[in-house]
């Protein structure tokens, strides 16, 4: 079974969502802090995190982002607030979705589905070249001029989409559409904030190259003539 780790220092929010969770076939734990989420996912005890962004010891964003620093594990952020900028922090510091409350278990747990599934890598066999990138799905791993780069599922899904079809351009809804489990709750500047993030990690190998192309007012593209 899957296993989900439940973040929520209310129990009675907390007590609805290990419910729905068991029902759908998941085994789900609790912790009230933030510090109990990090030591627990140090010990890969949890396949997904349904973190609550205000906690008693700190900010859900604050544990997100210290989550990152040795864990890739999918986030669903919880939060009383609906703001446009809480979104948009919490997608760019690394989150996959964002419900606000109140809400239905049923709908949390749908998305949890989701995420889990997209998570695993499609085995499409033979690794894609395309110029100077060599795209492996086995292993979800993308290499540039013979070095692996260091991504996250998110540069990775958008990086693989652009580098599948060099010279065509890709507008940002393609693009989130490829890269998000919830595209409709992403915004276009989180696929701007990965490109910029996916273009230092491609200059720090090779500093004279710019292979991913900005179209403006269309959107982003892989050039062409990348060789390797």
């Amino acid at each position: 079974m899957k296993r989900v780790l439940v973040v929520e220092d209310d129990q009675a929010i907390a007590d609805t969502l290990m419910y729905a969770l068991r029902t759908e076939g998941y085994s789900p734990t609790w912790v009230s802090l933030g510090e109990d989420a990090l030591a627990f996912v140090k010990q890969d005890e949890a396949d997904l995190l349904i973190l609550d962004v205000g906690l008693p010891d700190m900010n859900g964003f604050e544990v997100c982002k210290q989550l990152r620093r040795f864990s890739d594990i999918p986030v669903i952020f919880l939060t009383a607030r609906g703001d446009e900028v809480d979104r948009v922090v919490g997608l760019e510091i690394g989150a996959d979705d964002y419900v606000v409350k109140p809400f239905s278990p049923r709908e949390v747990v749908a998305r949890v589905k989701t995420i889990l599934r997209r998570r695993t890598p499609a085995m499409t066999g033979r690794p894609l070249h395309a110029g100077a990138f060599i795209a492996d799905d086995v292993r979800a791993s993308i290499s540039f001029r013979g070095v692996v780069l260091e991504l996250t599922r998110y540069e990775y899904r958008l990086l693989r989409t652009l580098i599948a079809e060099p010279g065509r351009v890709f507008d940002r809804d393609a693009l989130m559409n490829a890269a998000w489990e919830h595209p409709d709750v992403s915004l276009e500047r989180t696929v701007d904030t990965h490109i910029k993030q996916l273009r230092a990690k491609l200059k720090a190998i090779d500093p004279g190259s710019t292979p991913i192309r900005t179209h403006r007012g269309l959107g982003y593209s892989i050039a062409p003539d990348v060789t390797g």
